[in-house]
């Protein structure tokens, strides 16, 4: 099944790709892959619902949903720069920023939320190469942000 009908039978609208927010560009198409720049869990109209590192004023269960509008945001992009989903062949790589508060160390759960959507989008093709990066502080505040690198079709 293609990447866009797997979408709409999850009934997952995406969002639109949102707008860089400093000097750089959302995307980048070299030698076949698309490179996507942190993306943060911007929500319709620029909405950030929930600031804060994670284990102190954002939850783990509500960061795993950030990380997860994180990766929407991503598909966004990806969808964006290569004209349809179905033109990507592969996520090779995520990065998962974590803002977290001293003594958590569940990194890697809250970076689940990206990468389980994009295997319920690709399939096989969606696994990837993964880091996930407690850090003391993100732009904006937000508790997770998302980088990948994909390969196109």
């Amino acid at each position: 099944m293609s990447a866009e009908a797997r979408l709409a039978e999850l009934g997952i609208e995406l969002p639109s790709a949102p707008p860089a927010v400093a000097a750089y560009v959302p995307t980048v198409v070299v030698d076949g892959f698309v490179y996507v720049s942190g993306q943060v869990p911007f929500r319709a109209g620029g909405e950030l619902p929930r600031i804060g590192l994670v284990g102190a004023e954002v939850s783990q269960e509500e960061a795993v949903e950030e990380a997860r509008v994180c990766a929407l945001n991503v598909l966004a992009q990806l969808r964006q720069a290569a004209g349809s989903l179905d033109a990507i062949a592969r996520i090779v790589k995520l990065t998962v920023f974590v803002g977290s508060a001293p003594g958590f160390r569940a990194q890697p759960l809250v970076a689940n939320g990206a990468s389980e959507l994009f295997v319920e989008v690709f399939g096989d093709a969606g696994r990837h190469a993964r880091s996930a990066v407690g850090v003391a502080e993100l732009p904006l505040g937000v508790p997770v942000e998302v980088d990948a690198i994909a390969r196109l079709t």
